[in-house]
């Protein structure tokens, strides 16, 4: 197999005595799109400036398409080979062009290939109509996309994004990410992209790693680790709210029975009788109905009595919270909300299929 564009060995960042990076291992192929999530203070900008090659392992070492980067390397020509994006765009007081050109010029390419690359990534990025317009005239928006435009442009082995984001408000945000999306998929350059924000991992990445407390917990596809997270700090943070301690009573047909504070749950996992188990729901997987209301048709064979206790408008959805003895937190759509007339103290059914709940085994 081709070597990883990057990887991580045994690697260790110490400031002082305080630890903050430990990460044994980690490899990134190429045209892989990495998102690094993880809450502030996870580590996660030490992380990328290892792998930009603009820090230096305390133990371990970093790795360039199968090479060692020597302590004492000459790390320019290397770092050519890669653009960084940052939350602040960071422009120079010139027009558009000139920073998008920026970089090349630097670089004494010639002015043919100057202006075919700089006609082609401004296009791309949509920001042709601005190229005489100076950067301090820009909105939030416009000017991150020159500075991807101005990354782009050096048509770099790795791109490097460090919460590029943060600062937009939505509609800008959402749009961004939906162009960065395509140029990604279109171009197949390797990216690392950190961030705190799960929707933007969702969108860009096809391999989500969770960082938390300087180590990586899991790293697997988006879905995989959205829907099976490996333990309960990763269940938290990827936003499963309902994590339930029980234990196995009973295994039949594939259907095992799972007790819960007076409560047997049917889960349709491979578990033996008498294992510890945190049975993990996320909000979108519980659905509920006013007592009495529950459909006799329904394959449900979770049926949970309770009482909502409050509920937060979230945009579209509400976030329910049902007292059923154990404390369950369903996503409720605006509409089905007004439909069954819920409201706070309301005596609701929550159910959920065999097939919802994700188990998470326990010492």
């Amino acid at each position: 197999m081709t070597a990883p564009i990057l990887a991580l060995e045994g690697v260790k960042v110490a400031y002082g005595r305080a630890l903050v990076l430990e990460i044994p291992s980690l490899d990134i192929q190429e045209g892989q799109i990495l998102a690094v999530i993880g809450p502030n203070g996870a580590g996660k900008s030490t992380l990328l400036r290892l792998l930009g090659l603009l820090e230096v392992p305390t133990e371990g070492r970093v790795l360039f398409r199968g090479h060692p980067i020597p302590a004492r390397a000459d790390l320019l020509s290397l770092r050519r080979r890669m653009a960084s994006v940052f939350q602040e765009p960071l422009l120079t007081d010139g027009t558009v062009e000139q920073n998008v050109s920026l970089g090349l010029r630097l670089r004494r390419a010639n002015r043919a290939e100057v202006n075919r690359r700089l006609q082609e990534w401004m296009g791309t990025l949509g920001i042709r109509d601005l190229a005489k317009r100076r950067t301090r005239a820009l909105s939030g928006g416009e000017a991150q996309r020159v500075s991807l435009a101005r990354a782009l442009v050096l048509e770099p082995e790795v791109l490097l994004l460090d919460e590029p984001f943060a600062a937009l408000d939505p509609p800008t945000r959402e749009g961004l990410l939906a162009d960065l999306k395509a140029i990604l998929c279109k171009t197949r350059i390797t990216t690392i992209l950190v961030t705190h924000d799960r929707d933007e991992a969702l969108a860009l990445g096809d391999q989500v790693a969770v960082m938390i407390d300087g180590r990586i917990l899991q790293v697997d596809a988006p879905e995989r680790v959205f829907v099976t997270p490996i333990n309960e700090v990763v269940a938290r943070f990827v936003g499963v709210e309902t994590i339930l301690p029980g234990h196995v009573r009973a295994v039949s047909d594939g259907l095992a029975d799972v007790e819960v504070q007076g409560w047997t749950l049917q889960v349709a996992a491979t578990l033996t009788p008498g294992e510890r188990v945190l049975v993990c729901l996320r909000p979108e997987q519980i659905t509920l109905f006013p007592q009495g209301g529950l459909p006799a048709a329904s394959s449900a064979r979770n049926q949970l009595r309770g009482r909502v206790i409050r509920h937060l408008p979230t945009g579209p959805t509400h976030r329910v919270t049902i007292d059923c003895g154990v404390l369950l937190v369903a996503a409720v759509t605006r509409q089905s909300w007004e439909e069954l007339g819920l409201a706070d103290g309301a005596e609701v059914v929550a159910s959920f299929k065999a097939t919802a709940p994700h188990v998470i085994h326990r010492a």
